[in-house]
């Protein structure tokens, strides 16, 4: 076995990589410690200020900046930057989680407390481990994989339940029936699993679930 590794065949390796791991951790959890309860929205970076989701996005965080909430996206555009502007607007804290991917993601303008994350898993981590609630607005392969990564970690009692609210019954509509018609019939679920999440249309709904879940609590 070959012991005269150079400096630089270390550094591109699998050892070096995990220091550049620990510090993406270190650095986050240090940030993120201090920003008292959360909750993150999750939600297409496509969308544009005048849509729909982009105003209700908005609003959602505003009203939720206003009960104390800071307010964590992943920095970028479209149903993030439509979060962090509401929570701006309210005078709250605007958190943005940056990754860095081929096609390079602008942090927005309305972020205040910006971290940015090379590795993916690193940054989901972050995202879950200081919020208090998710906020699924209609997304993308991004939003999905946020979204069903906290309902497995719930399911599979990995973290304690939080709320888990899906915002537009329209857009959910096909992937719930699937959820119900294929998943759940084929006994890969449980029905009980159908009630980790919450669907709702309006801003003020997706607040109150929230709201309800901590007084209940």
């Amino acid at each position: 076995m070959r012991k005269d590794i150079a400096v630089s065949d270390f550094l591109s390796e699998d050892p070096w990589r995990i220091f550049r791991i620990i510090s993406e951790f270190v650095d986050g959890f240090e940030v993120l410690s201090k920003i008292g309860k959360a909750v993150s929205i999750f939600g297409s970076s496509r969308a544009l200020p005048g849509n729909k989701y982009y105003r209700e996005a908005e609003e959602i965080a505003y009203l939720l900046a206003k009960k104390g909430y800071a307010i964590i996206t992943g920095g970028g555009s479209g149903i993030m930057e439509a979060a962090n502007k509401g929570a701006k607007a309210a005078r709250g804290k605007s958190v943005g989680l940056n990754i860095q991917i081929p096609r390079e993601q602008k942090p927005n303008k309305y972020v205040d407390t910006l971290l940015s994350f090379r590795y993916f898993f690193v940054r989901k981590v972050m995202f879950v481990k200081y919020a208090k609630a998710f906020v699924i607005m209609p997304g993308g392969y991004g939003t999905l994989d946020e979204c069903f990564e906290a309902l497995t970690l719930i399911q599979t009692q990995r973290i304690s339940k939080f709320p888990v609210v899906l915002f537009g019954s329209r857009y959910w509509k096909e992937p719930l029936e699937w959820l119900k018609k294929t998943v759940l019939k084929s006994a890969s679920i449980d029905k009980g699993d159908l009630n980790i999440f919450k669907v709702v249309d309006t801003p003020r709904e997706a607040v109150s679930v929230i709201d309800k879940f901590y007084k209940r609590g």
